[in-house]
């Protein structure tokens, strides 16, 4: 029994360390992470970015609260800094 829950914890372990490993990361000639936070606030209106990461498919995704207090979920084009969607959550 032991053996077993010790193999399930290695196993866990090691799925959560390799979806570290393969993160998206920003492509050459991007913008800036910074800069993808101020066109989201400044463009699409957020008052308030929580999350936002790089994209392999070429653009920033995150989310954040706009000032009527709904979350929302945004794309910004990473080359561009275009948003390219804007939707609640």
């Amino acid at each position: 029994m032991i053996k077993k829950t010790f193999a399930a914890l290695i196993a866990t372990a090691g799925l959560f360390s390799a979806g570290a490993a393969l993160a998206d990361k920003p492509g050459a000639g991007w913008i800036t992470i910074e800069k993808a936070i101020e066109v989201a606030k400044t463009k699409a209106g957020y008052v308030e970015v929580y999350e936002i990461g790089a994209d392999n498919d070429g653009y920033w995704e995150g989310e954040g609260r706009k000032a009527d207090g709904t979350v929302y979920e945004f794309r910004i084009d990473g080359a561009s800094g275009n948003v390219l969607r804007d939707q609640k959550d």
